[in-house]
């Protein structure tokens, strides 16, 4: 589809009745019928803020990983709203690549995962990790498996892996962090609580820490 002028009215149309009605469903349908995922990649970056909403919320609810750095980008947008759907939109897209399977896959470890039965979703995301290595969800649901249960190096390197994959992956970078202070080690944790923030620059608890222990190591 084209990228032309009469479009853009039509999909901040669409974006203001979903503020109006909530509808995502009707938005998602809506939107599919006038434009391609190349075209709201291409809003997504539009001057007027209103048009980036429309489209970065769109993506969240029809694009797929080829998304993924449209959406990584518009984490560092000047305008808030669009960081905060970006953000919801990304967490989204992550988990749509590979086949239908492997999604499938993937949403049986990250559903383990937040059933707190950790043991099974390091063996579920091992085997997915084996078949796809270059999913970079199924690292990080690995990572944060391995985090759970305390095997802290083994989720360092399966965040690692994950950012080698997805540069824009910020929830890894700050597990990353995380893992890293359970180890006593400040300074390679800051250095991970920068590269989320640089990725995602509204993560108001990663700030925090950043401040936290820029001040240890200056005291130190």
């Amino acid at each position: 589809m084209s990228h032309d002028s009469s479009r853009i009215p039509h999909l901040l149309r669409l974006y203001r009745q979903y503020l109006d009605n909530q509808d995502s469903a009707a938005l998602g349908r809506n939107v599919s019928q006038t434009y391609t995922q190349g075209t709201l990649q291409r809003l997504a970056e539009h001057p007027d803020c209103q048009i980036r909403r429309g489209a970065v919320l769109a993506l969240g609810l029809l694009g797929d990983y080829e998304a993924n750095a449209t959406l990584g980008r518009a984490l560092q947008d000047s305008d808030r709203t669009v960081r905060t759907l970006a953000e919801n939109s990304i967490r989204s897209v992550w988990g749509r690549i590979g086949s239908e399977a492997q999604r499938q896959q993937l949403a049986a470890v990250a559903r383990l995962n937040a059933a707190q039965r950790h043991e099974e979703a390091v063996k579920k995301a091992a085997e997915l990790v084996q078949q796809a290595p270059w999913m970079a969800e199924a690292w990080n649901q690995r990572a944060i498996a391995h985090f759970s249960l305390g095997h802290y190096h083994e989720a360092i390197r399966d965040c690692h892996q994950t950012l080698e994959l997805n540069p824009y992956h910020f929830a890894a970078a700050a597990g990353m962090g995380q893992a890293h202070l359970q180890l006593n080690d400040p300074v390679r944790a800051l250095e991970c609580f920068r590269r989320a923030l640089s990725l995602n620059r509204d993560l108001e608890a990663v700030r925090t820490q950043v401040e936290r222990l820029t001040r240890r190591i200056k005291g130190k």
